[in-house]
């Protein structure tokens, strides 16, 4: 049973302007400007949305809750969302939607394979995209009579959010000999940078990405992308 039927009185019925009222959705994501995007997607839409940031979080969380939507994103601080969606699929009790999310354009499949319903690739601002990616997978019944799904209208979110972000990669960036923190910081920036349309940053973190797939030295990339998110964490201009 859904947490909004397990818990205090029954949920109004969703409408064409507010389609997901009555759901939850818990967006495990690291990334708080991704976050962003999703609560001013989950608040235009009428969802309620909870937050966490990793692998231990989100279990934490579903032992407590069951959610009607899940989205997670792949990349993780504690390991992969991959393994949080496999989970999921053969619970017991499963969570109605399951939508991965990644930065990286080839992630999609692997996200399926892992038995995911849908993948929302980032940026996620589309809030047409939003919407239709939960309600074509829920139950008829909890879906509006009718829809009147906006065309065009995006999404910003603030960019303090990204600062944030930015921090947290500095902080992980500190230590560059931990070739497990490199991999981690090349898959959050390069995510982050790609949902802020930060092209320079992006392509830096592929950089450090490729050089630590390919076995070369990776010192060089790593001050690189550490240099450009010091600009970003002193330049609140740049998104």
């Amino acid at each position: 049973m859904p947490e909004s039927q397990l818990y205090g009185p029954p949920q109004p019925a969703p409408t064409p302007s507010r389609p997901l009222l009555g759901i939850t959705v818990l967006v495990v994501e690291d990334s708080r400007f991704a976050c962003e995007a999703l609560r001013l997607l989950c608040l235009r839409s009428g969802a309620r949305v909870r937050r966490a940031d990793c692998l231990k979080s989100a279990r934490r969380h579903l032992r407590v809750y069951r959610p009607s939507v899940i989205i997670v994103d792949l990349g993780l601080p504690d390991g992969s969302g991959l393994d949080l969606i496999q989970e999921l699929v053969s619970a017991p009790s499963r969570v109605p939607v399951i939508l991965g999310t990644s930065g990286d354009r080839f992630a999609e499949h692997a996200a399926i394979a892992a038995g995911a319903d849908g993948y929302l690739p980032k940026p996620i601002e589309s809030l047409a995209i939003f919407q239709e990616a939960i309600l074509t997978r829920l139950p008829d019944e909890r879906r509006p009579v009718s829809l009147n799904l906006p065309t065009d209208e995006l999404i910003r979110p603030d960019p303090i959010a990204y600062q944030d972000d930015m921090a947290h990669a500095a902080d992980v960036l500190a230590d560059i000999e931990d070739t497990k923190a490199l991999d981690y910081v090349a898959q959050f920036v390069g995510g982050v940078a790609r949902s802020a349309a930060d092209e320079p940053l992006a392509r830096a973190a592929e950089d450090l990405a490729d050089a630590r797939r390919n076995g070369r030295p990776v010192a060089f990339f790593a001050a690189q992308v550490a240099g450009l998110v010091q600009t970003r964490l002193h330049d609140r201009q740049v998104v």
